[in-house]
């Protein structure tokens, strides 16, 4: 659906991107993750034929950025960052403008608008003035505006940038929803652990270089060092630490917040004889499970040049 070959843009003497490859499939949900400016924008706004790069290719759904950019814009819905509203539009209204400007005509284009309103859970603002919503709401607005023709890709520019917890895990949730309909979706974002959940694939971009590009678990895995358990039992706690830190696989034992957290040696991934030890030893088990490595992690690790190719 989306691959890009050396994508490159240059600014006099300085990249914005440089050598950007991407290769993505339909239905891919895919994180976007760097720092402002690292060329997150710059890279979807060349995915969306509204940048020419200085040189590299890009596809959309096998259709060329220089020879087919009109055939690329029927398939793409590109919401920015920052976006303005008509002051004196109702919602209903500014959806119908924009339906109008895509040819959808008629009864076609209300039955649209209204899909749309009902798909971002905006159907009870329908009539009030676009410029009077929130910004969460202003973001559902903009994500119904780039629905409208049904595009095969999205492309969401920080969309979760600047808004309030409410409406993050609400935005979180649409696009959980669009990875559902099929669509492949681009998203960026700074705020990393935002999309650790959602996200099948991510790419890591800094100072305009993708250090990155995989799938999540990929990324996870490489950057872990050591397993890391989190480990309860319903008494004698102090007698499970003994019991486990004999075990060969076990580096260290230390108390948790009401529980044991125990760090595996390197190179382990079979952890099972752990939890049969304690049964075996008369301690009940409460809780036993895999500390996640945050997204957060990842990103401190790899733009640090510590496994950056995967």
């Amino acid at each position: 659906m989306i691959k890009t070959e050396n994508l490159t843009k240059k600014y006099g003497d300085m990249f914005a991107i440089k050598s950007i490859n991407l290769d993505l499939d339909q239905g891919d949900l895919f994180g976007f993750i760097g720092p402002n400016g690292a060329g997150k924008t710059t890279t979807m706004r060349i995915i969306a034929t509204l940048l020419e790069p200085s040189w590299g290719e890009a596809y959309v759904c096998g259709h060329s950025i220089y020879n087919q950019p009109k055939e690329i814009r029927r398939l793409v819905g590109y919401m920015p960052d920052f976006f303005g509203v008509y002051d004196d539009m109702k919602v209903i209204e500014y959806l119908e403008f924009f339906a109008a400007a895509y040819r959808i005509k008629g009864a076609e284009r209300r039955r649209k608008c209204d899909e749309m309103l009902e798909t971002v859970d905006l159907d009870f603002k329908r009539d009030a003035f676009a410029n009077t919503l929130s910004r969460g709401q202003t973001q559902r607005l903009g994500l119904a505006r780039v629905l409208l023709h049904d595009p095969q890709v999205l492309l969401l520019d920080e969309p979760l940038s600047g808004l309030d917890p409410r409406a993050r895990i609400e935005m979180r949730n649409l696009m959980r929803r669009l990875g559902t309909m099929g669509k492949t979706v681009v998203v960026s974002s700074h705020i990393l652990p935002e999309l650790a959940d959602i996200c099948n694939k991510i790419g890591i971009i800094d100072k305009g270089e993708l250090k990155v590009s995989a799938e999540v678990t990929e990324v996870m895995s490489q950057v872990r060092e050591q397993t890391v358990l989190h480990i309860g039992v319903d008494a004698k706690v102090d007698s499970a630490m003994e019991l486990l830190q004999k075990n060969e696989r076990v580096s260290t034992v230390e108390h948790g917040d009401g529980h044991m957290v125990v760090t595996l040696k390197s190179q382990t991934e079979d952890y099972s004889q752990l939890a049969e030890e304690l049964i075996s030893g008369g301690f009940g088990l409460r809780l036993f499970r895999e500390e996640e490595v945050s997204l957060e992690s990842a990103f401190m690790t790899l733009t640090k040049g510590a496994g950056a190719k995967i």
